[in-house]
């Protein structure tokens, strides 16, 4: 596909040639954040954001969740990297912090909408996060072939104030996968709010 999708954009999962993609990853890259003390010292607050799945059927109905402390979907077709506590201490390395694969071959076939959320677990506005980029792409988390869609809150003044947000969901549409690039912040302080939030405005 080769794009980089805008919010409310909507494509096909489907490469050039034809072929339907059926390996997903969202990969999230955070850091933590510096303090500058007296005398030039300074120090490092661990920031924890949590990147989740939500699986839903036709009637928007939650069959699975898959996030830090349920790392992988009842049908194996969805797995999470684990939990990371702390962003990157020093400095972006560059390398994803938490990952999120889907297999779509092995989803269930009740599955019909996966939505995926990141929420700032100890409350951090994403605007005082130094770096934080999130990124949709095909391939695994060690081959990257294709990214069609980023964000950077951390420097996008749209996620200022805020402590959680919609990525984006795929959605199945007369047998085809589909991607919604939804990118939007959330007032939800929890996950089970965001939840919530993709059940009544994003499905």
């Amino acid at each position: 596909m080769g794009i980089s999708l805008q919010k409310g954009q909507r494509i096909n999962l489907q490469k050039n040639n034809g072929a339907v993609l059926n390996n997903i990853c969202i990969g999230v890259n955070w850091g933590a954040i510096e303090h500058k003390g007296l005398f030039g010292k300074s120090t490092k607050e661990a920031v924890d954001l949590d990147a989740s799945c939500i699986l839903f059927d036709d009637n928007k109905n939650q069959l699975d969740l898959v996030y830090f402390r349920n790392l992988k979907s009842k049908d194996g077709a969805v797995k999470h990297s684990g939990d990371d506590l702390t962003g990157d201490i020093d400095g972006d390395d560059g390398l994803d912090n938490e990952i999120i694969t889907v297999d779509f071959s092995k989803l269930n076939t009740g599955v019909t909408q996966i939505a995926f959320v990141l929420n700032s677990f100890r409350g951090h506005d994403f605007s005082t996060i130094p770096f934080a980029s999130i990124r949709i792409y095909e391939g695994t988390p060690t081959k990257v072939n294709e990214v069609f869609a980023t964000y950077n809150i951390a420097q996008d003044n749209a996620f200022a104030g805020h402590v959680s947000m919609v990525l984006g969901t795929f959605y199945q549409k007369n047998n085809e996968w589909k991607f919604n690039a939804i990118g939007e912040p959330t007032k939800d302080k929890r996950l089970q709010e965001t939840i919530h939030t993709v059940q009544q405005k994003y499905l």
